[in-house]
């Protein structure tokens, strides 16, 4: 599983030219499945991103986590994280989760994260989506669970 986050000032996502989805200040998250990725798993990664202190404290140092802010997330489910470009120039993606298996993986998470953050939006699965943001720092975290569980 990969997660790339963003923290943002505010973040939303179109589908058909209807905005579906949007947060103020909080993190936007791109979701990648791979098809290794299990419950246990996901329960690691969302420990950890709701755990990031990445949000500045009184002093400006990065020392508070997303309930510390009463932040919000937006959850983007995002396949091409495991794009393969190790030949060619067209990318391969065997490596991502399959279809059903990663969309219920989705699912799951937004469920879960929605248990300890008043506020979650994501996106629709598989869709065409536009998503928006202003990136707060720039502050961008990539974790992977091959490195963190």
């Amino acid at each position: 599983m990969k997660m790339v986050i963003q923290r943002v000032q505010n973040a939303s996502v179109t589908v058909d030219n209807n905005v579906i989805s949007s947060i103020n200040k909080g993190l936007l998250v791109l979701l990648g499945v791979a098809d290794t990725d299990t419950k246990e798993i996901a329960d690691k990664m969302i420990r950890k991103l709701t755990g990031l202190r990445i949000f500045e404290d009184s002093e400006g140092k990065t020392n508070l986590n997303l309930a510390s802010v009463n932040g919000e997330l937006l959850i983007i489910s995002q396949f091409t994280l495991y794009a393969d470009c190790k030949k060619g120039n067209r990318p391969s993606f065997i490596k991502a989760g399959k279809p059903d298996m990663a969309n219920d993986m989705y699912e799951y998470i937004i469920s879960e994260c929605r248990k300890q953050v008043p506020v979650v939006g994501h996106g629709v699965f598989g869709a065409d989506m536009k998503v928006s943001l202003l990136n707060d720092g720039p502050f961008t975290i990539v974790l992977d669970s091959d490195e963190i569980c």
